[in-house]
């Protein structure tokens, strides 16, 4: 059987690969069943819905001819890093390093990091405006996840509340 489309073809690939991680990491849980749901019951659907849509991308893209196979491009490798970096370093900015003795630096730093670093991963970067759309997140995310879902995120570095 031949590729007809290698975009949808890798992208099913993905889906599928995700969506199994999901849902063998999800049988660690109690299930349980659909009158009692467990921690584990949305994971294990979820993974299974994305493997499936997977598998239909897949076969889609087995099946169904494309003018050009649209092929795969090159790794657009400057997105990829940034985009990674940013992620990794909300989360060291949310949670710490304990075992390395890196404080958490809040949500609101990690915000200002994750959004000024993604930033970076576009063809043009303009500070002002960078600095704008993480104050805005930043905003948001406290009212949202702090004021009204009372969540207990560290908010602001502890070298600044009273140690």
């Amino acid at each position: 059987m031949k590729i007809q489309s290698q975009k949808d073809f890798f992208s099913g690939i993905l889906f599928m690969v995700a969506g199994v991680a999901f849902a063998w990491g999800a049988t660690d849980y109690t299930v349980g069943d659909s009158a009692r749901m467990g921690p584990g019951y949305f994971p294990l659907l979820l993974g299974v819905l994305l493997a499936l849509l997977g598998a239909a991308v897949t076969f889609k893209a087995l099946v169904i001819e494309t003018a050009d196979g649209e092929k795969v491009g090159l790794i657009a490798w400057k997105p990829l890093v940034f985009i990674i970096a940013a992620n990794l370093v909300f989360g060291v900015a949310l949670g710490g390093l304990p075992r390395l003795k890196v404080p958490a630096l809040g949500l609101i730093v990690g915000i200002y990091a994750l959004t000024l670093i993604a930033c970076l991963a576009g063809d043009r970067f303009k500070a002002k405006e960078a600095a704008a759309l993480a104050t805005v997140l930043a905003v948001l995310s406290y009212l949202a996840f702090v004021l009204l879902l009372k969540l207990q995120f560290v908010v602001w570095p502890a070298l600044t509340v009273g140690s």
